[in-house]
């Protein structure tokens, strides 16, 4: 029978292919962020925020879901370096399994020149101009740089002073491969990760939820959370969520 668990070190795989697995449809087919994508979205959160990182175990030990996040992104941040070592710099890493370390860095690759200027997200194909393909660049300039990732990126001025108040620093991400949905797994993640970061100190959480993914947005309205107003200019959703709301 399935069981939540706190997220260990021989997850890693089980979770980047479910961040794979899940990714958005315009997403899923570019080889360049299917290489990147739990570099940018899951790895970081489970090595520096591990207390915060909990998976649905199918019951053999196998990861079908997970939860992660921080409690506080400004902090997690400044805690930076130690993930960006461990994609880009060289010897071991203390607490990390020699393999998983070589599997990083062969994965991800050096960083880019400019990790100041943040390029953007779509470029034209070299194949063919008219379409557009995601920048490989850019995507190594936030997986190597918090503030691209974290604080900042080419987020609107209403995003950034949500980020940058005292209240929404807590962020999530929460992934379920298609066996284990509607199951109630995702409530009880999330409800898990809140009792987590509660016992922190966060007062509120915040998520963003892509454009091609609104379908989910009433699941986390069930669940506490509620549409903050500006995504739209980003062509997505934030919601937020204040951590000791009760009753759901």
């Amino acid at each position: 029978m399935a069981f939540i668990r706190p997220y260990k070190f021989d997850d890693w795989n089980d979770t980047a292919f479910i961040c794979r697995a899940t990714l958005p449809p315009s997403l899923i087919d570019e080889k360049t962020t299917v290489r990147l994508a739990p570099y940018m979205w899951t790895h970081q959160f489970t090595l520096l925020n591990p207390q915060n990182c909990f998976v649905l175990d199918d019951g053999t030990g196998h990861v079908v879901g997970y939860v992660i996040g921080s409690t506080d992104v400004h902090d997690m941040a400044a805690r930076y370096g130690r993930f960006t070592n461990l994609v880009g710099g060289t010897g071991e890493i203390e607490g990390v399994p020699v393999e998983l370390v070589e599997q990083s860095r062969k994965e991800v690759g050096p960083a880019p020149a400019d990790l100041d200027n943040l390029q953007p997200f779509l470029i034209p194909s070299p194949e063919d101009p008219s379409k557009k393909i995601v920048n490989e660049t850019h995507m190594l300039q936030q997986i190597y740089n918090p503030r691209w990732l974290l604080l900042d990126s080419n987020l609107t001025p209403k995003r950034k002073e949500l980020i940058s108040g005292t209240k929404y620093r807590a962020v999530m991400h929460i992934d379920m491969l298609e066996s284990h949905q509607r199951q109630g797994w995702g409530k009880t993640l999330i409800k898990t990760f809140l009792e987590s970061i509660a016992k922190e100190g966060a007062t509120g959480l915040q998520i963003g939820v892509s454009g091609e993914n609104t379908k989910v947005i009433p699941f986390y309205e069930k669940c506490g959370f509620r549409v903050q107003p500006g995504g739209e200019e980003e062509g997505g959703v934030w919601m937020v969520r204040d951590v000791s709301e009760t009753g759901w």
